[in-house]
């Protein structure tokens, strides 16, 4: 008799465990609020008005169209109830045999219900289109703006210099030096400025040393102006305020300063440790809970060569997903189970056209080189071919055009 599996989460983890398991061994059901999956590494492109969401989107009912053994129900998890085998939505309860817990992270604003408020997130393509429409819309009103207002519409604020930050800095930079003279003839943006603030003294300050000096040169040779070593206080939706006493008037605040897990109801509080966080064992198994698991970002699993978690990046999220789905067979078939240890093979980021940085474990390099391996192994990552092809056309016309078609302001 077949296992009833619960997945709840479709994003890297959630998707890559429903798919990889076995089809005559386990009954999959799959709970997301969304009917789609998100691309989440380009969310920066979509609020940079390079690409469209669809493109980096992907129905999650087409994603299963051949896999009869996954049901999906779009719904939110309201509480798991670990004694009974059940788990509480607000479309109804259900019952499992196993748990997967693949809820991964949203925007930590550390506590600061302010900066929530007014600060601009980019954790969805919802959000990314939010950014998207607001950076539209303050190039429109400038051009009609008071001098009194100029001000406080001609920063554009990021926080965070992270791969988000240096990303989507590098992309608002290539539209302010390719595209507002072009789309709004006569008019002076030459006084429109980025600003990226960094709790720590590098941009990219986890990658190599590489990596932090030709960051920081490039975007700094595209004209933003960088903050070091600086935490915001507070945002009241015009005045940014920091800890060195300096306030920025900015209508524009990008918040890209961390993340922190989802909540869900009913893990032991005991379980949960810091960035919300759910404990597990090397199988990936929440500590002391039979059957119930929990993969990818929101997992925190102890290893000798993590001792202190694991980085919340997609590939740990995919290997995680993929061990499990053996694990879980070899369950079955009462074999011995694989502890999951993750082997860096690298990180990367990029800046802007034909900038990019790439740490590989014994390499680490920048510039156009850097740029073409980001783009194929982004590309890679896609799930499907047709969007591969959508998103190759996209970058090869903004390439040859300096340029994109995508500045679409939609009201509601």
């Amino acid at each position: 008799m077949k296992q009833k599996v619960i997945v709840v989460g479709a994003g890297f983890a959630g998707i890559h465990l429903a798919r990889n398991l076995d089809q005559d061994l386990f009954d999959v059901l799959l709970i997301d609020k969304l009917n789609h999956h998100q691309f989440q590494p380009l969310f920066y492109q979509v609020a940079a008005a390079q690409i469209e969401p669809s493109s980096i989107s992907f129905p999650i009912r087409h994603i299963f169209k051949t896999q009869a053994n996954v049901q999906i129900r779009m719904a939110e998890v309201l509480e798991i109830n670990p004694n009974q085998k059940t788990i509480t939505t607000d479309i109804g309860t259900f019952d499992f045999d196993i748990l997967a817990i693949a809820i991964g992270c949203t925007t930590n604003f550390f506590g600061n219900s302010n900066i929530e408020k007014y600060a601009l997130k980019l954790k969805s393509s919802s959000e990314a289109i939010a950014v998207r429409h607001r950076i539209l819309e303050t190039f429109e009103k400038l051009l009609s703006a008071d001098e009194s207002e100029k001000e406080a519409l001609q920063n554009l604020v990021i926080v965070g210099a992270g791969p988000t930050g240096v990303e989507l800095a590098g992309a608002f930079a290539e539209i302010k030096s390719n595209i507002l003279s072009k789309d709004y003839h006569g008019a002076d943006f030459s006084n429109f400025k980025i600003t990226l603030i960094e709790g720590s003294p590098n941009t990219l300050n986890n990658m190599s040393d590489t990596a932090k000096k030709a960051s920081r040169q490039y975007l700094q040779q595209m004209g933003i102006a960088i903050i070091p070593n600086t935490f915001v206080k507070d945002y009241n939706g015009t005045e940014l305020f920091l800890n060195n006493d300096t306030i920025i008037k900015t209508k524009i605040v990008i918040w890209a300063a961390g993340v922190i897990g989802n909540t869900i109801n009913g893990i032991p509080k005991h379980l949960i440790t810091s960035g919300n966080r759910i404990k597990v064992d090397r199988y990936n198994q929440v500590l002391n809970l039979d059957g119930i698991y929990a993969i990818g970002d929101i997992s925190y699993m102890e290893s000798p060569l993590y001792p202190k978690g694991h980085p919340q990046v997609a590939n740990v999220a995919i290997n995680q997903a993929k061990l499990l789905s053996k694990n879980l067979k070899l369950k079955q078939n009462q074999k011995t189970l694989k502890t999951f240890e993750y082997h860096d093979l690298g990180s990367m980021a990029t800046i802007g056209r034909n900038k990019a940085v790439v740490d590989f474990p014994f390499f680490h390099f920048k510039g156009y080189v850097a740029w073409l391996i980001w783009m194929f192994l982004h590309l890679m990552l896609i799930l499907s071919v047709k969007n591969k092809i959508i998103i190759f056309v996209n970058w090869a016309w903004s390439y040859l055009t300096k340029d994109s078609s995508h500045r679409l302001i939609y009201k509601m």
